[in-house]
């Protein structure tokens, strides 16, 4: 009852905030994948023209959004009715001031069915920006349809919908009702698109920024690793050109990217090693991508840290499997899994295939055994999901200095704390 009456509250002073402030353009990032990124992608760019809000974290709960949309901080203590009346005189005076920016951009998360077309009863974003349609939640979704349906809500409910062309199959088509939609991706297909040139594990990529409506092709060099990291860049331009923006402060934006912390990050190891941060969370689409980028790099040995993906519901054993599938034993020396799904699923495909495999149940027992078995030069990947797995664990104990631990996700005390918990639990 509290929390309805708190939610219900949110909503109304987001919808008085915006109809008081009409200047104000809101920009909307949905998708089963690649969210914060490209949340975060499209803020850098645009921050090269306009005033920005974008909260850092994934604030993207109908609880948490309201606030994210506000620029008002979310209370520590939830249940805390006096922390509340703060927050809501906080909203009250951001309601009553000047506009303080030009842009906001806010992340929407659906964990169920219904969850994105709440969020367009009180919203009407200008651009909604749908990322991808890949297996998520899918105890609660059950179907692929499902989820395609939930997210692509968002596109409806938008003025302008920009769609990744590269991860939303085409049969969802069906379920749009915008005509107004542009598309991003890698491919050819789309209508903004990065053309890669070449590639530099030390810079990143050369590429060429393909902008609609522009007959010219723009250089750039962009500082992420993996195709798939380009798609949220794609997506900051399309948003970037349709706000407005000229070519060159597009190539300017879009040379500020650096990866976010957990996100195909690339971070300096022990024996001159490369690691591969991709531990913020995990999904069957992601950690393909992101094993085909290890696979791509030129090193004398390739190791594969791969954690349990959460919340697949019945889909979990076949997804760990096909995951398990596609580790060869030509690519990597070992293959290190974390996590009980990971352990029973995808361990046994990987050993089918030829594969080195040692399983853990905690991430930084997978450490200490990667640490291990070690050759300089190394390249390493380290991908899982967030509850119980804590893979950037492993990853603080390959780090070349512990002065890049806060390079890592979930460094915070109350996130240690809670990782601490659980590791003594299991030990």
């Amino acid at each position: 009852m509290f929390k309805s009456f708190i939610q219900s509250k949110l909503e109304a002073s987001v919808k008085k905030y915006l109809a008081k402030h009409p200047e104000i353009k809101l920009v909307a990032v949905a998708g089963s994948v690649g969210k914060t990124s490209t949340k975060t992608a499209i803020a850098t760019v645009l921050s090269k023209k306009y005033r920005v809000r974008m909260l850092n974290g994934n604030h993207n709960t109908h609880m948490s959004a309201p606030l994210g949309i506000l620029g008002v901080d979310y209370p520590e203590n939830v249940h805390s009715i006096g922390q509340w009346l703060r927050v809501f005189m906080a909203v009250r005076k951001r309601i009553a001031a000047p506009a303080d920016v030009d842009v906001i951009v806010q992340e929407l998360g659906a964990d169920r069915p219904g969850d994105m077309a709440h969020f367009g009863t009180y919203l009407r974003p200008t651009i909604g920006v749908v990322t991808a349609v890949t297996p998520e939640h899918m105890e609660f979704f059950g179907s692929l349809e499902t989820v395609a349906q939930e997210e692509l809500t968002l596109a409806n409910f938008s003025e302008l919908a920009i769609i990744n062309r590269d991860d939303i199959d085409g049969r969802f088509a069906n379920f749009l009702t915008n005509q107004n939609v542009d598309t991003y991706g890698t491919t050819a297909a789309a209508e903004f698109r990065i053309e890669v040139k070449d590639f530099d594990i030390a810079h990143g990529y050369q590429g060429w920024l393909v902008l609609s409506g522009f007959a010219e092709t723009y250089p750039a060099d962009i500082r992420v690793v993996g195709e798939h990291s380009l798609r949220p860049i794609s997506g900051a331009i399309a948003v970037a050109s349709k706000l407005g923006m000229g070519p060159q402060e597009i190539v300017d934006g879009v040379e500020d990217i650096v990866p976010v912390p957990g996100r195909m990050n690339l971070l300096r190891g022990i024996e001159k090693s490369t690691l591969i941060d991709d531990t913020y969370n995990s999904s069957p689409a992601s950690a393909e991508a992101a094993l085909q980028t290890l696979y791509s790099l030129q090193a004398p040995q390739r190791i594969a840290i791969l954690g349990s993906m959460n919340e697949l519901g019945d889909t979990s054993a076949k997804a760990h499997e096909d995951l398990g599938h596609l580790c060869d034993p030509a690519l990597l020396a070992w293959v290190v899994t974390v996590g009980a799904e990971a352990e029973t699923y995808l361990a046994p495909a990987a050993k089918v295939r030829g594969c080195q495999v040692k399983s853990f149940t905690s991430a930084i027992d997978a450490g200490a055994f990667v640490r291990s078995v070690l050759d300089e030069e190394a390249a390493v990947l380290a991908k899982g999901s967030q509850g119980d797995i804590y893979l950037e664990e492993a990853v603080k104990m390959l780090l070349h200095s512990t002065s890049d631990d806060h390079q890592l996700v979930r460094q915070s005390p109350a996130w240690m704390d809670r990782k601490n918990q659980f590791f003594q639990k299991i030990s």
